[in-house]
């Protein structure tokens, strides 16, 4: 019956899209901005909530639980581990707007500041922090740890409705099927629109590199040919294609960030990161509820809003990957490896490609602002093109979003195998093959219609009401940590009272 109704819901909407393009760009197009203007304190209360949530329990009494049995190891290293969920939960948008957020909030600047100013560029690189730091990694974690502790601590089902079980409402447990549609539909349309988003910017760098024209044909043809890859990838299971991917795309973007580190503005760009730590870390509370209500302006819900929803909407499926490779680890482990970890590796990564931007464009006269403004997926090979060896990196970036795209496919494709199909942690190669396909035919038919922005737009909606589907997990998670930890101290207490016994016999 879910099955059934995941489909049918993304069926409306593609055939929706396909008849008629221009009207469900405009509905959602409302929708969205309803939703932005009259709930976005909601976003910013839930999302600053999961980051205070996260820390709490990565450092208090309860992070030594482990997700899984006492004695049980963590299944893949801990390289192996990083280099997955970060290649699964946003390796391929740092990629995409390293270079181009920046730049875009240096031309349009937060609310009170004027645009192409030094202090444009000080915000520019604060809030491009905020936007990719702890707040979205918190959402992922929080997803991610209430799924993994009730999979592997409680034996549930690997899924959505399955992380709600500890929560004492009758209400809950009877509306908790439909968390599973909401979860497999979120995932299908944020797959669907990555795949088109990520075709754009593969596209870009061959017309750079090759000259390949830019198109839809060219793009529905990067489309066919990363799928397939990423069938492959899927098919061959977690432990050899997706680990395997994920771990040498992590070095790839390693050498290509100490390449630009290097060739580019070294020292402006270390002046970057620690200038920009220091305001992200003294502005955050006001980062993190701030809206403009006295002021006419749309920069807040166009970017902090929309990025908080785009994140939730991606929860689902970024939570339930990290919950399938993360058994055995301890809940502090946990936090650290999903929060703390990749939140430093995207600040590294934001000062070195905006930093370099920045201050190229600023004091060398690079056309970045030019390139930003015409299409945003050529402002990384716009500057490459400035640097030294820029035609190379301009190949590996361009193999880079190609490698992260295949990971971000095969892991979505395990993750709807598993919801579509009662939460087996290793669904059956037809069962993927069969998502792969149709998120493949979702994002190419809609590519040919003109509605991938409709569909991204539709995957933000979907957020509203999985926002608070993420509030009742939180709240479920954190009962039944508590009641497991003391649990263990019961246990732990009646050891001792035998021991004690025992000596005095």
């Amino acid at each position: 019956m879910q099955r059934v109704m995941s489909a049918g819901m993304i069926a409306m909407v593609v055939l929706w899209g396909l008849l008629s393009p221009d009207s469900l760009d405009r509905v959602l197009s409302l929708l969205l901005a309803s939703i932005t203007r009259n709930f976005g304190w909601f976003y910013l209360w839930v999302v600053l909530g999961l980051v205070v949530l996260a820390f709490f329990l990565a450092f208090s009494r309860y992070g030594d639980l482990k997700l899984g049995d006492e004695d049980e190891e963590p299944e893949f290293s801990l390289g192996a581990w990083f280099a997955m969920l970060f290649s699964a939960g946003m390796g391929i948008g740092l990629v995409f707007w390293g270079v181009a957020e920046p730049i875009s909030h240096y031309t349009n600047a937060p609310p009170g500041i004027a645009p192409g100013t030094p202090e444009a560029a000080n915000a520019a690189m604060r809030y491009a922090f905020f936007h990719w730091g702890l707040h979205p990694w918190s959402i992922y974690g929080i997803v991610g740890l209430a799924i993994a502790f009730f999979q592997f601590r409680r034996k549930s089902s690997a899924l959505v409705s399955s992380a709600t079980e500890a929560l004492p409402w009758k209400v809950v447990q009877r509306l908790s099927p439909a968390f599973n549609v909401l979860a497999v539909v979120a995932t299908a349309f944020g797959m669907a629109a990555s795949l088109g988003m990520g075709a754009t910017q593969i596209n870009s760098g061959m017309h750079v590199v090759f000259g390949v024209p830019v198109g839809v044909a060219a793009q529905a043809g990067i489309i066919a040919v990363t799928t397939a890859l990423f069938l492959v990838s899927a098919v061959s299971g977690v432990g050899r294609g997706i680990k395997w991917l994920s771990s040498g795309n992590l070095v790839v973007a390693a050498l290509l960030a100490l390449t630009v580190l290097i060739l580019g503005p070294t020292i402006a760009i270390v002046d970057t990161f620690t200038t920009t730590l220091g305001s992200y870390l003294s502005e955050f509370v006001r980062m993190s509820l701030r809206m403009s209500p006295f002021r006419d302006s749309s920069w807040i819900g166009d970017w902090t809003i929309f990025y908080w929803a785009w994140w939730i909407s991606w929860s689902p499926f970024v939570g339930l990957f990290i919950a399938r490779v993360s058994r055995g680890r301890t809940i502090r482990q946990f936090i650290m490896g999903t929060v703390l970890a990749p939140t430093l590796v995207g600040f590294a990564w934001f000062s070195i490609f905006g930093g370099a931007a920045l201050y190229m464009g600023i004091f060398q006269g690079v056309p970045l602002v030019e390139a930003v403004r015409a299409d945003v997926s050529t402002a990384m090979f716009v500057l490459f093109n400035a640097l030294p060896m820029g035609a190379v990196m301009s190949v590996v970036a361009t193999l880079l979003v190609l490698v992260f795209f295949v990971t971000s496919g095969d892991s979505a494709t395990l993750v709807l195998g598993m919801m579509s199909s009662g939460g087996d942690p290793n669904p059956s190669s037809r069962i993927k093959i069969m998502w792969g396909v149709l998120v493949s035919a979702i994002a190419m038919s809609l590519l040919f219609a003109g509605g991938l922005k409709a569909v991204q737009t539709a995957t933000i909606i979907f957020a509203l009401p999985f926002s608070v589907v993420l509030v009742l997990m939180a709240i479920s998670v954190t009962r039944a940590i508590d009641q497991d930890w003391q649990a263990d101290q019961r246990k732990e207490k009646n050891l001792r009272k035998k021991m004690r016994e025992l000596v005095k016999e």
